[in-house]
């Protein structure tokens, strides 16, 4: 129970003392979830209620399954964009339908997290680099700012893809469709939120969503100037509800939940690391993942859409005193009263205030100072972030988040495939042996080659490491005896790479080259074995260390070498050990 379910837990451990602020966080956290909630419904393609919908459920069961006590969950800007993506094409204006294909993409979503987590799979997020996150964040809050634009202005264009829809924009505003009103109260609310978002005292984005409210009820600016209003929200709780989908709606739905659960993992445990550190504690990943999946679960089942953690929701719950995830169940209670109770308290929200608090949210996604950073320090991860962000910007999210995702993977590998590797020599006043090209100087014993590979030696790079072992034999300043692999690096050899080794053994020896390894790890050693190289190269071409090789070498060839006398210690007693002398001896 205590593996599965972290809030039990919290809950048998709870002091009384922290009752008073968990109840009173959770309060103010519900008066920034309400706004909040129904602008990003609204983003996603839905209507606004389906945000609160999505808001009471998930906090209630990430309560539960939530290994976080600070993390607050719900709608999300990063989110958006995706469901919009895969909603707006097949719902083609119907509200209902893009209500079960919304819940659908949470209940897979959902089960993609829970069997990753049970699975114990939660490093795999891991695998996109930071580059790669700041281009596909960027190219979402991008997508998700141009999605808001007509809203803001108080139009509507009908478009899909980013840049068709800019398009559209601007040809709405050079033909004179602006509803100058909507627009000047969507760009204060904007305006009004940006001045005030760091100011952890002040709710800048409730008094800038309750002013426009005000501002368009009192003056009654819905009827007069044409500005759109949210309108009574339906009274009552959501229900269970099971979200059919059609056989032609499986594939997009699909994807659109993995991605959902890749971007929504992402966001969360870098959040929720980011907070346990802060806080002197240690959260599960694979439990986040879990708890994760059964608040997308559980949404899914109450006419939700997928949600995720925020970056923005969770600070306020913070400062407002949280302790536990008690204040997420206070909020989401008081979200529930709230639709009993006044249904009809937000009716005349402006949707260009919703625009503008999601705009302002997706601004804060924007990365711009670390790409600077990465841009002088690596200027190759700085295009890859570039190339994630204009996939994004020019494909859509779905896609430009799959682009990202295979240039995470060829990244993943290209080090692997094309690694370093570099023949070594000893350099005066250094210790061991150092790659030539860092040290020019450096003197190579005559006849012997040392040659470092600085990967796992498998299937990709076989045949390269084969290439750079040749030229390394071929470049010799001096007839090669001995070819010695410095192994330290290598920590994994598959099949096919020791087909390639036996091979190129075979090669070197009808050379007159013995080919030998040093300080190979003994795992990797006990593949050798199996494979039958141990046997086939000789078991005393294994040396513990790259001086120990260096050494035999120098006495089976009976080469002067007049750095002997710089041997480290542990390398003649390696010798020693070795050749069966005793340790008392000279070398």
């Amino acid at each position: 129970m205590k593996r599965w379910l972290p809030g039990l837990d919290t809950l048998r451990q709870y002091e009384a003392a922290w009752l008073p602020h968990d109840i009173f966080a959770g309060i103010v956290l519900a008066t920034m979830l309400v706004p909040v909630g129904i602008a990003y419904a609204a983003a996603s393609g839905l209507p606004g209620i389906y945000g609160l919908y999505a808001t009471i459920v998930p906090l209630l069961a990430y309560a539960l399954f939530g290994p976080s006590r600070i993390l607050v969950l719900g709608p999300d800007s990063a989110l958006a964009a995706i469901l919009l993506g895969v909603i707006a094409p097949l719902a083609q204006g119907d509200p209902l339908r893009a209500v079960t294909l919304a819940g659908m993409m949470a209940i897979v979503s959902g089960t993609v997290c829970i069997l990753a987590g049970v699975a114990r799979l939660g490093f795999i997020t891991e695998l996109l680099s930071k580059p790669i996150r700041y281009g596909y964040m960027n190219g979402i809050a991008l997508t998700v700012l141009i999605s808001q634009l007509p809203k803001l202005f108080g139009f509507s264009i009908e478009s899909e893809g980013p840049l068709r829809s800019l398009w559209a924009i601007v040809s709405a505003i050079l033909g004179g469709q602006i509803n100058w009103v909507a627009f000047a109260i969507g760009l204060a609310t904007l305006i009004v939120i940006l001045l005030l978002r760091n100011n952890k005292r002040v709710p800048g984005l409730l008094i800038a969503v309750v002013g426009a409210t005000l501002v368009v009820g009192v003056l009654d600016l819905g009827t007069q100037y044409g500005v759109k209003v949210l309108g009574p929200l339906p009274q009552g709780l959501p229900g269970f509800v099971v979200p059919w989908i059609t056989s032609s709606d499986l594939v997009p739905v699909l994807i659109g939940g993995c991605a959902v659960a890749m971007v929504s993992f992402a966001d969360t445990s870098v959040l929720s690391r980011a907070y346990a550190a802060r806080l002197g504690s240690r959260v599960d990943p694979n439990q986040e993942m879990v708890g994760l999946g059964a608040a997308n679960l559980a949404t899914g089942f109450f006419q939700g859409f997928p949600i995720s953690s925020s970056s923005s929701r969770t600070p306020v719950a913070e400062a407002a005193g949280a302790r536990t995830q008690l204040t997420s169940v206070v909020g989401a209670l008081a979200i529930a009263l709230l639709l009993l109770v006044a249904p009809s308290l937000l009716q005349h929200l402006p949707t260009a205030a919703l625009a503008a608090v999601v705009i302002a949210s997706a601004i804060g996604l924007i990365e711009v100072a670390d790409l600077k950073r990465i841009y002088r320090i690596q200027r190759w991860e700085f295009w890859l972030a570039i190339v994630c962000f204009v996939g994004v910007a020019v494909l859509g999210v779905i896609p430009g988040i799959g682009l990202a995702i295979a240039i995470a993977i060829i990244e993943f590998l290209w080090d692997g495939w094309r690694p370093h590797s570099a023949v070594l020599g000893r350099a005066y006043g250094v210790k061991g042996y150092h790659d030539i090209t860092r040290y020019p100087d450096a003197r190579r014993v005559p006849g012997l080659v040392l040659f470092r590979w600085d990967a796992p030696l498998f299937f990709a790079n076989a045949e390269f490491f084969r290439e750079r072992v040749l030229d390394a034999v071929a470049t010799s300043p001096t007839p090669v005896r001995w070819l010695v692999v410095a192994a330290e690096p290598v920590t994994s050899v598959d099949v096919t790479a020791c087909d390639v080794v036996a091979e190129l053994d075979r090669s070197l020896h009808a050379q007159g080259i013995e080919f030998c390894f040093a300080e190979l790890k003994d795992p990797v050693k006990d593949k050798l074995k199996r494979f039958g190289l141990f046997a086939q190269l000789g078991e005393n071409y294994f040396f513990p260390t790259i001086g120990v090789a260096v050494a035999r070498y120098l006495e089976t060839n009976n080469v002067e070498w007049e750095d002997r006398e710089d041997w480290e210690d542990d390398d003649v007693q390696g010798l020693e050990r070795v050749a069966g002398q005793d340790t008392a001896s000279g070398p």
